[in-house]
Formats: structure tokens, sequence, C-alpha cells
């Protein structure tokens, strides 16, 4: 095996593995929550929880369904209908949720290192599959960071910490 080959095997391996643990990130936070909070949202211009998942569930399927021979922007998708809140139940949300890394980490399952440098294509524009991997890094922690943030706020005092609890001075 070539340097270049262990190389991006070991960069699979780890965008994997941390695609996985922002998605129990995000399932942590859920389970903390009442069915409400998941609906909640603070004014007009604000997302819930379930429409953060739901645009999330919408990008997924749509960039990563046949990612490697159709543009990631398809053109079923509703990208504006992702921001109605439509789930009704925790059920619903987890449906949706599931529906979207299901796609996902099936399209980075079926990767191969030659896949890496391919040229890809999101709304036209080309990018190798390393940097769609990296823009969906980015675009995926940035929502899940938001997921955690409402939920911290709707449990204050009643968050459990999902990584290293804050020591508190008394």
């Amino acid at each position: 095996m070539s340097n270049n080959q262990s190389v991006a095997s070991e960069y699979l391996r780890v965008v994997k593995a941390r695609f996985e643990d922002m998605k129990k990130t995000a399932e942590k936070t859920f389970e903390q929550l009442d069915d409400q909070h998941l609906f909640w949202f603070p004014n007009d211009h604000s997302n819930s929880i379930a429409v953060i998942v739901k645009h999330m569930s919408g990008n997924m399927v749509s960039r990563w369904t046949d990612f490697l021979h159709s543009d990631g922007e398809k053109p079923y998708r509703d990208r504006d209908g992702e921001f109605e809140n439509t789930i009704s139940s925790r059920e619903e949300l987890y449906e949706v949720w599931n529906k979207g890394w299901d796609v996902f980490l099936k399209a980075l399952e079926s990767l191969k290192e030659e896949h890496l440098l391919q040229i890809i294509y999101i709304r036209s524009e080309p990018h190798t599959v390393i940097e769609a991997i990296e823009r969906q890094m980015y675009h995926y922690s940035y929502h899940i960071g938001q997921i955690v943030y409402i939920a911290k706020q709707l449990k204050s005092s009643n968050w459990k910490s999902l990584t290293i609890p804050k020591k508190i001075n008394h």
C-alpha cells in the first residue's frame, strides 16, 4: 500500500467516526428533551430542533443520493420547505433524522480511496469528494451545535453534559 493510499484510508476512517460521533451527540440531546422542546423556537426568525432535523435530512438525501454521478442539489429537493415545521411527533422526527443519516452514512461507507479526488457537483459547482465531505462536516456540525445550544437553553440547570462536565465551584 502506498503512503497516499494509507493516508486516504485513514482519512475515510476518521471522517466516518466523526460523523457518527456527531449523530450520537444530537441523539443524546434529543433524549434529554421533552417532546414539546423538540418543536420550540424563540421567534419567527429561528428554527426549532425539528426544523433543523428536517433541513439536515433533506440536505443529506439530496447531497448523497447518487452523489458520484449526479448533482448534489437534486431537482426534487424543496429546501425552503425544509424550514417549515411539519414534523408532528418525536417518532416522526426520528424517522426523518434516520432517513437522512442512513443515506449519508451508506454513501460514506461506499467510498473507496480512489474516489476522494474525483470531481462531483453541488449546485453545478465542482468539488472533489474530499471537499464535499468537508463541506458537510462544517454544515452538519454547525447544525448539531445549534441543536445542542437550543437544548441547553431549554434544560438550563437540568442539562446533563454530553462531554466533560464543567467543574462547579461552591
